[in-house]
């Protein structure tokens, strides 16, 4: 991880934080929204997975949001900010549980999507909004001193690479007709969601977070 220059302290830290927090709401709630119904009326499961992993995300932020109020009270934030971490973590198992099981039931009755340009679309334009905003997130993390904000960081730019296999799996759908590329799509997702949970559950709090 890239480390902060020097002349960011902790304030300006915090008010750069709370910045990046609200166009990461912003972005994944209208992302969201856009994924989950373009998903359902072309009967893409990984289209909907991702538009689900939006939601969490905005969750994650909101729970970011929280713990940066602690913060900003002046309070010792190490309690709160593991209660952060483990929320967030339990996001991933929920996408994870409910994705693998849609991907898998797919696969089983083959069923056919429709092609979803509107989600190759979403996802190529995720794919280049994603990674700068995690990169900006993670420089941050080390001067808060928060394992939460950086696993919230981690979860920006999980979603870059949820992103990536989304579009491959509705472009190979739409190029080349593989109606199996969709779900195998969302196992990714899904996979990539199980790992981030647990490490992000098994994470140990940053050395300088306070108290």
């Amino acid at each position: 991880m890239t480390a902060q220059p020097a002349t960011i302290d902790r304030t300006e830290a915090l008010r750069r934080a709370r910045v990046l927090n609200v166009l990461t709401i912003g972005w994944n709630f209208i992302e969201g929204v856009v994924a989950v119904v373009a998903g359902v009326v072309a009967g893409s499961v990984s289209l909907v997975g991702f538009g689900l992993d939006s939601g969490i995300e905005v969750s994650a932020a909101l729970v970011l949001a929280w713990r940066l109020r602690q913060d900003h009270a002046g309070e010792c934030s190490q309690d709160a900010d593991r209660r952060a971490q483990r929320l967030i973590a339990i996001s991933f198992a929920a996408l994870a549980t409910y994705v693998g099981y849609e991907s898998v039931m797919s696969l089983v009755n083959e069923e056919r999507p429709d092609v979803a340009v509107v989600g190759i679309v979403l996802a190529a334009l995720s794919l280049l909004v994603m990674p700068v905003l995690a990169r900006a997130k993670a420089r941050l993390a080390p001067v808060l001193g928060s394992r939460a904000a950086q696993a919230e960081a981690t979860q920006t730019d999980v979603c870059a690479w949820l992103s990536g296999a989304l579009l491959i799996g509705l472009g190979a759908h739409a190029a080349f007709g593989w109606w199996w590329a969709d779900p195998v799509a969302a196992l990714v997702i899904a996979g990539i969601a199980a790992w981030m949970a647990s490490v992000t559950w098994r994470a140990d709090s940053l050395e300088d977070t306070c108290c």
